[in-house]
């Protein structure tokens, strides 16, 4: 099946992997890179514009974009990357078969269920798929790191840009 049909949100959740038999196993390498221990001034954000499902493999190719791009031009130590969403949904997919006479061997479309074929984060509009934090002077190689990543998605999607209060509060 296509990538496209996926994206849309359509059923129930199947998420009871204890009831399953042969989940396939996540893409998704690490859902945090960077330097975690470091206090950081800007967190810079992208934002979803619809409701969607995004599958594994999306994140994982954003992951890879966005983090090459900023160890290349930033360093491991100056930002912190996050992966927000997790994909908990699972994807089936009905086979068919492309052989000689298949209509002797298979039923068609009665009772499709399907077998488990990969999985997939369900997302809300305005949610955040990444969120990188940096310092004032890399806010800019933070927003096309976003940007490439943003490709990698099946949705439209923005970049917002917000300061970390580091002031103190009046007392």
């Amino acid at each position: 099946m296509k990538a496209k049909n996926y994206r849309t949100i359509k059923r129930m959740p199947y998420t009871r992997r204890e009831y399953m038999g042969g989940v396939p196993g996540l893409r998704i390498v690490k859902f945090t890179m960077g330097n975690p221990n470091r206090e950081f001034e800007y967190v810079v954000e992208l934002l979803t514009l619809k409701d969607a499902q995004v599958r594994h493999n999306a994140l994982e190719a954003a992951r890879l974009a966005a983090n090459r791009y900023l160890e290349k031009n930033l360093g491991r130590e100056n930002y912190l990357l996050q992966i927000v969403p997790y994909p908990h949904h699972v994807l089936r997919e009905k086979r068919r078969l492309a052989v000689a006479q298949a209509d002797r061997f298979q039923d068609g479309m009665r009772r499709p269920y399907g077998k488990p074929a990969g999985t997939a984060a369900r997302v809300k509009r305005g949610q955040s798929l990444m969120v990188v934090k940096v310092d004032e002077d890399a806010v800019q190689v933070a927003k096309e790191a976003l940007r490439r990543a943003s490709a990698k998605f099946p949705i439209p999607s923005r970049i917002r840009i917000t300061p970390l209060s580091t002031a103190q509060p009046p007392s």
